[in-house]
């Protein structure tokens, strides 16, 4: 049976899954090589190395950010829907979080999804640098969300390939520090009513609540730039 041709395309679609299985410091052109049934000096061919390689992987999963439409959508519901959609995306690939600290990503799926995100606030009202920032308010929240997540991927993943039970080490952690909280009275009232002696764990909901409250705070403000009308 033939090889199937390597292409740039199944290259960056193979990086994406190795780096959702093992993470940044898990990809490598050898493994790479492996699932595509190729030697690793043929991916040479198609990118120009790890770092690039990484980039593009970056930029496709982008791609998977729903855009939704301003003519079925208001400004409100369409930016929620995608700020939704960035952290499900972020989750689902949560080496992502850490290469945006690490590497100069940017491609045609990152400007296909920021020139949205642009137009959603523009047709709310917001004009030049207020769109940028009203757009940089929600990423940021995004990013914030979901670097928790990152995290909680990435230290399991370590502690594994240390050989270190991750579960039963992290819950003598969470332990340890619902034994320190007991010392200090609003983290000892939270212990008293969280089941799982994690007082650091975010209340069921707190995104939608935070989301919520950011364009709750946008919408304020496109009410402060519009004059006020009607009969004094």
């Amino acid at each position: 049976m033939a090889r199937k041709a390597l292409t740039r395309e199944r290259i960056v679609q193979a990086a994406i899954e190795l780096l959702d299985s093992e993470g940044l410091e898990g990809l490598n052109m050898r493994t790479l090589g492996d699932r595509l049934n190729s030697a690793a000096t043929a991916v040479y061919w198609h990118v120009q190395n790890k770092d690039n390689l990484v980039e593009l992987a970056g930029d496709q999963v982008w791609h998977e950010v729903e855009l939704p439409s301003l003519e079925e959508h208001s400004w409100r519901a369409a930016g929620m829907l995608m700020a939704r959609s960035e952290f499900e995306m972020m989750v689902r690939h949560p080496w992502l979080v850490q290469a945006l600290g690490t590497h100069l990503m940017g491609g045609r799926g990152k400007a296909r999804h920021d020139d949205h995100t642009l137009n959603v606030y523009e047709q709310a009202g917001f004009v030049g640098a207020q769109a940028d920032q009203a757009a940089a308010t929600v990423f940021t929240f995004v990013l914030g969300n979901a670097l928790g997540e990152a995290a909680g991927v990435s230290l399991r993943r370590r502690l594994n390939r240390e050989g270190t039970d991750a579960d039963q080490l992290i819950s003598n952690a969470m332990a340890h520090q619902g034994e320190i909280a007991m010392e200090f009275p609003r983290l000892r009232a939270r212990l008293a009513v969280v089941t799982d002696e994690d007082y650091s764990r975010a209340p069921d909901q707190s995104f939608e609540f935070g989301l919520e409250a950011i364009f709750d705070g946008l919408q304020n403000q496109l009410a402060d730039f519009r004059p006020a009308t009607g009969e004094d």
